[in-house]
């Protein structure tokens, strides 16, 4: 159908509600129902629509919903396509995707609302023009280091509002080079060592939802925005307030995945222990950010592996925290099996190395810890549990040992038995859980908190 038909068809539909609303009522007094047309509804809200765009594949929708549909793409931009006809939409020069207003049908949805008042039906505004580059654009002029402090904080509040206002502003921000704006802004403080400007920085690149294959492009321009940002995380921690240090450590988990080892290598003590003061403050306050958390825990996972990483994540007391964090999703203050799946390969990891072994049995909770989420997460816990235990069991004397005796109290070797008793679950981890029980099952065959004939029955000597 073309677009004079379409007008025609929206024509002649008014023409008929307006029929339709002028002849007399034959019920009693309760006003009928009214039938909303099926043109007017947004096929992604099932609402009427306030703001009708036509995409190019010929279907309209409110432009709030389907910015809200844009609004989580796939990593790649190009990949994006229609709700309905499944089209692939292209973008315009700006990287946004083209939206027609469609003027014709937004006067009738309104006269229509006007025309049907009197049953409850709320009149809808005129829609005020969606934001341009252009005047993005005029506003990031304010923001160069040549301008005044009073002209730089008056843009970045404009801009703040701006990226809290819509879906679709957000992702124009982010086609008009407002992130690397902010970048360049976080770069200048590290630089300066200064705050002004800071914290709206980080909350502008938080709110406009910057995608990951745009931070891949921060980072390959700007070299010192890795660096900033572990700055950031370290300043927050003291200068700033609890809502800029979650912004700091959730951009931190977006960008550390495109750092090169040597960046890695030389986050600072700091750094980790502004990373600590994160979970501690979660834990301590009993908000529990889980999104924060997840993010902090994220970085934390992403950079033991490097350099001297896992001795100075130990060294600011980060396993006692880890064990903590687990008891209180035990002890039901809040559930999350993929934090479980973090805390859990995290502590993997540092038990590792002889000082993460001693800090994790040095919490009275630890391998107890460990052995209830045997069973009960999922089955990468499983292993990761698994594999911890291992790594205790392998530097414990045998007879007569603390670890060896409390695993035997707390049900450790009893879960180990049931994961290979039980019909499923990975190779890989039963042979581990099988390699466990083989170390020191002198010793537990002789407990009387453990079956003997369990022991022997699972495995051969």
């Amino acid at each position: 159908m073309n677009q004079a038909h379409l007008i025609l068809s929206f024509d002649a539909m008014a023409a008929h509600i307006m029929i339709k609303e002028s002849s007399p009522s034959t019920s009693s007094s309760t006003p009928p129902p009214v039938e909303i047309p099926q043109f007017f509804i947004c096929p992604i809200s099932l609402q009427i629509m306030r703001d009708p765009v036509t995409l190019i594949s010929g279907i309209t929708y409110d432009r709030d919903s389907i910015d809200q549909w844009l609004s989580s793409p796939p990593k790649h931009p190009k990949t994006i396509l229609c709700p309905v006809t499944k089209q692939a939409l292209p973008m315009d020069s700006n990287d946004l995707i083209i939206m027609t207003p469609n003027h014709t049908l937004r006067r009738l949805i309104q006269s229509w609302c006007i025309a049907n008042a009197s049953n409850g039906v709320d009149p809808i505004p005129t829609p005020k023009p969606p934001l341009s580059k252009p005047a993005l654009l005029s506003i990031l002029q304010n923001l160069s280091p040549s301008s005044c402090l009073e002209s730089r904080v008056k843009s970045l509040n404009t801009l703040e509002m701006l990226a809290g206002e819509s879906e679709g502003n957000k992702r124009c921000m982010v086609g008009a080079g407002v992130a690397a704006s902010m970048a360049s802004i976080v770069i200048e403080c590290y630089n300066g060592d200064s705050i002004d400007g800071l914290e709206h920085a980080l909350n502008i690149l938080c709110l406009i939802k910057v995608p990951v294959y745009e931070f891949n492009h921060l980072m390959a321009e700007n070299v010192g925005f890795f660096n900033s940002i572990a700055w950031a995380v370290q300043k927050t921690s003291y200068c700033c307030n609890k809502e800029s240090r979650a912004h700091a450590v959730l951009i931190m988990k977006s960008v550390i995945e495109f750092a090169s080892s040597t960046q890695l290598e030389r986050l600072k003590q700091e750094f980790f222990e502004s990373l600590k003061w994160v979970l501690r403050e979660c834990l301590r306050d009993q908000t529990y950010d889980i999104v924060t958390l997840k993010a902090a825990m994220q970085v934390l996972l992403e950079s033991c592996g490097y350099g001297q990483n896992s001795f100075k994540i130990i060294k600011v007391g980060a396993v006692h925290d880890l064990i903590e964090i687990e008891l209180s999703q035990l002890s039901g203050k809040f559930s999350d099996k993929r934090m479980s799946e973090l805390t859990l390969g995290l502590l993997e990891q540092l038990c590792k190395c002889a000082d993460g072994r001693a800090e994790f049995l040095e919490h009275a909770a630890g391998v107890a810890v460990v052995s209830k989420r045997i069973l009960r997460v999922s089955p990468m816990v499983n292993d990761l549990a698994v594999r911890i235990l291992s790594w205790v069991c392998r530097f414990s004397a045998g007879d007569g040992d603390e670890v060896v005796q409390e695993m035997v109290r707390v049900g450790a070797v009893s879960k180990l038995c049931m994961i290979l008793q039980a019909d499923q679950g990975a190779a890989s981890v039963k042979e581990k859980a099988r390699e466990v029980l083989r170390l020191h099952s002198d010793v537990w065959s002789s407990s009387p908190c453990v079956s003997s004939h369990l022991l022997t029955r699972l495995y051969p000597r």
